[in-house]
């Protein structure tokens, strides 16, 4: 059987209003991670994205 690996990316809302998409992609604990910090720095709308190798989220 394959190892399938996911990758993630986040978008989000920054304190200015500007929406924001991460330039890399993250595995599932370091999206979380990277989420509760975005959180944290009071970014709204974050969203953690599945996503393809290669592949990034538009904001």
């Amino acid at each position: 059987m394959p190892i399938t690996m996911q990758s993630y990316a986040l978008t989000w809302t920054d304190t200015n209003g500007v929406r924001r998409a991460s330039g890399v992609s993250y595995d599932k604990p370091s999206a979380e991670h990277r989420k509760a910090e975005l959180e944290a720095a009071k970014a709204t709308n974050v969203t953690v994205v599945p996503i393809r190798p290669g592949e990034l989220p538009q904001p």
